[in-house]
């Protein structure tokens, strides 16, 4: 795990946004195409417009992303509440992904057939062969240097959720399948979540951490006793990728 420390968001997004092109970049370099999944919240909002303007607009190869997202709230599109409808207003509508390559998580079909639908598609992309560095399928075959994705940003809540895996949810523990619905009694509405299953295949995955409200489940994330069900975000631990915490002051005061 590698933890870096900004001023604040506005330094720490800068600094993710040349960090992402230089990985995409990069990884580019060895495969045809680059998987990336998004975060919903808040403070992906500031990376998507930096991201969506020069020099990044110009120097990442939108034509070969394929973009996911990491969890979905079952709202309608249009809702302002719903992680799609976020990054297409501050990202995607700004620059030249294929429409092909973008893969919503589905909210005009019930939860449960929205998450089974994500699951193929993920299936298609990803081949499952562990230890064969990854083959992936969609419109042909093509060699991919993950068995999952080049790179997932995560955010993490107050109350130390990442993703839609919440304390005490038994999705935390999910071992088998790699997209779950499930009703959140606490928000009252279906949520759609990747699961740690797949997710700790990532070649990379990056919180992107702000905020003194933050500092006290960063701590217990980073420095606690192992307590998922109460702090989810411990669960993300890549088998074989690399984990980068980027969090501002604010965030890190009590580590």
């Amino acid at each position: 795990m590698e933890l870096h420390t900004y001023k604040d968001g506005e330094e720490l997004s800068q600094a993710v946004a040349k960090w992402i092109a230089d990985h995409i970049a990069d990884t580019l370099k060895r495969q045809d195409r680059f998987a990336i999944a998004l975060s919903g919240g808040s403070t992906p909002l500031r990376l998507h417009k930096l991201l969506a303007a020069p020099p990044y607009k110009e120097r990442i190869d939108w034509s070969r992303l394929h973009v996911f997202w990491g969890d979905e709230r079952a709202v309608p599109f249009e809702d302002t509440r719903n992680n799609a409808k976020m990054a297409f207003d501050s990202l995607l509508n700004f620059v030249p992904v294929p429409p092909a390559q973008i893969h919503v998580m589905r909210t005009d079909i019930p939860p449960e057939q929205s998450a089974a639908e994500y699951e193929k598609i993920l299936h298609q992309y990803f081949v499952d062969a562990p230890g064969s560095g990854g083959v992936a399928a969609v419109q042909g075959a093509i060699a991919a240097a993950a068995t999952s994705f080049d790179l997932v940003l995560l955010g993490m809540g107050d109350d130390g959720h990442t993703l839609s895996l919440f304390p005490g949810t038994a999705v935390i523990h999910e071992e088998q399948a790699w997209v779950k619905a499930f009703f959140l009694t606490s928000q009252d509405m279906y949520r759609i979540t990747l699961t740690k299953t797949i997710v700790n295949r990532s070649a990379r995955i990056a919180f992107l951490t702000t905020g003194s409200a933050k500092a006290h489940a960063l701590r217990e994330v980073l420095r606690g006793l192992y307590n998922p069900d109460l702090y989810p975000s411990q669960e993300i631990k890549p088998e074989n990728g690399e984990l980068h915490w980027f969090v501002d002051e604010a965030a890190a005061q009590e580590l």
